[in-house]
């Protein structure tokens, strides 16, 4: 039987774990920065930060967002860790916490809220050494979802729970603080894979992290390059795949961590015979944290963290006990295997239904991207106004396939899946208009059928 939440809660650990004023928590361009200097930046910010309660924090450089985040806990205030930027949601955060204040490490941040420009200069050189203790009940982050209607939905993170989840999802990946690596992350702090797998499991499990977020495949390169072994890679199965494509030598990595998105089993054991080690996927939600891990390329089933407990209700699969804090309902459809392992089939907005038949987008897409040539393809609904038929469903997709035209493309695709599913229209880009995690939002692909339209393509 799972511990309490309080019972977990109640043993929170130290911000930086255990280790000394020397010790090495982050990296940039292969320069080490210090325990000590680290405290000396967040003592130093902290003292800077406005009278306010809430802070959202956009620094894209991961150490100033580690700083941001730390001067924040230490100093009472909480992040506000929303999913995307947009003028509307940045409006509803407003709404939500009207005192928020936006730290930023950019000039040109245009974000609608009172700024902070991260200080350039250190007032503070050293501060005596002493690791903050955090109460376990303090409100660290609030982090957001979409939400059925758009509205960001709040989810709080108490300290406790938060670094519970953490230390477990350290333990599964086996990232235990006795052999200390350096994290390179390719997804951004802000976002709650990255949160967890790049920083906090940094700060609070004994490692270092890079302050770099690379996304081309050269900059993950050279960032993994000058990052010291032993090290991990955090990425995406979008960022794997480019690894791949850009056919360079790859350096040696110790771990690979990808989440964000169902990882192809061929792909998982090609990124393991090309960087020679074992590649581990992750399963989470904003709402429960991370919950299960797999080697996808030896196995399809997930294994759940101890003290983490699937059950039904209905057509819901629901997990509780271990770090998540309440029975809470999961957005994908699970077949549950036993005690501690489950299969996932897809998400509940995956599947999608034409004229009476039934798919799934991860299907659909898989035989998209199988196809020789394809460099990158998704399908997605349109939206019933630019089909001008309300309440018929209709498919487009957005593929990178150099050498293909569109109807050689559509001829393809009508071998492998049903004629109703064909995509309509079939959209050639250069690239799709994935963001920082590899996800492709809603209303970009919306624009490309809206630009499509008005330059005279077919529906």
């Amino acid at each position: 039987m799972s511990a309490p939440p309080e019972a977990l809660a109640a043993a929170a650990p130290p911000l930086l774990g255990a280790r000394s004023p020397q010790a090495i928590v982050a990296y940039r361009g292969g320069v080490g920065i210090e325990a000590g200097e680290f405290l000396a930046d967040v003592a130093d910010l902290a003292a800077r930060l406005p009278n306010c309660r809430h802070v959202l924090n956009v620094c894209r450089d991961r150490y100033r967002f580690a700083v941001g985040f730390a001067a924040c806990l230490t100093s009472g205030r909480v992040s506000l860790l929303p999913s995307t930027y947009t003028p509307d949601v940045v409006r509803r955060l407003g709404e939500f916490a009207p005192d928020a204040v936006c730290l930023t490490d950019s000039a040109d941040c245009d974000i609608d809220l009172p700024r902070m420009q991260y200080p350039r200069e250190r007032r503070i050189r050293r501060v005596p050494w002493r690791v903050p203790q955090i109460d376990a009940d303090q409100l660290a982050a609030i982090v957001f979802t979409s939400g059925s209607t758009g509205t960001p939905l709040p989810h709080r993170k108490t300290w406790g729970l938060l670094a519970h989840c953490v230390l477990a999802g350290a333990e599964q990946l086996g990232l235990g603080a006795e052999r200390p690596r350096t994290i390179v992350g390719t997804v951004p702090a802000q976002h709650m894979y990255g949160f967890e797998s790049t920083l906090l499991v940094a700060l609070l499990g004994g490692h270092a992290f890079s302050a770099e977020q690379p996304f081309y495949p050269a900059d993950i390169l050279a960032c993994l390059e000058s990052s010291p072994r032993p090290r991990v890679l955090v990425s995406t199965p979008v960022h794997l795949r480019a690894l791949l494509a850009a056919l360079a030598p790859l350096p040696a990595v110790d771990l690979i961590v990808s989440a964000t998105a169902p990882l192809a089993r061929d792909l998982a054991r090609e990124v393991e015979r090309r960087f020679g080690c074992d590649l581990i996927e992750i399963y989470g939600s904003t709402e429960t944290g991370q919950i299960a891990t797999r080697r996808t390329a030896g196995t399809s089933a997930w294994r759940l963290w101890p003290g983490v407990r699937l059950s039904r209700g209905g057509d819901t699969t629901f997990a509780e006990g271990g770090h998540v804090e309440q029975r809470t309902a999961l957005c994908d459809v699970i077949e549950i295997l036993s005690e501690r392992e489950f299969l996932l089939l897809g998400r509940t907005a995956d599947l999608v239904n034409v004229a009476g038949k039934r798919s799934s987008f991860a299907y659909l897409d898989y035989q998209l991207n199988a196809i020789e040539g394809v460099l990158d393809g998704a399908f997605f609904l349109r939206d019933e106004t630019s089909a001008g038929e309300v309440g018929v469903t209709r498919l487009a997709a957005a593929v990178v396939a150099p050498g293909w035209d569109g109807a050689a493309l559509t001829q393809r695709l009508r071998e492998c899946i049903d004629a109703v599913f064909l995509p309509r229209p079939l959209l050639l880009v250069e690239r799709l208009p994935r963001n920082a995690t590899g996800k492709l939002p809603r209303q970009a692909l919306q624009a490309l059928v809206a630009e499509h339209l008005q330059s005279g393509g077919r529906a």
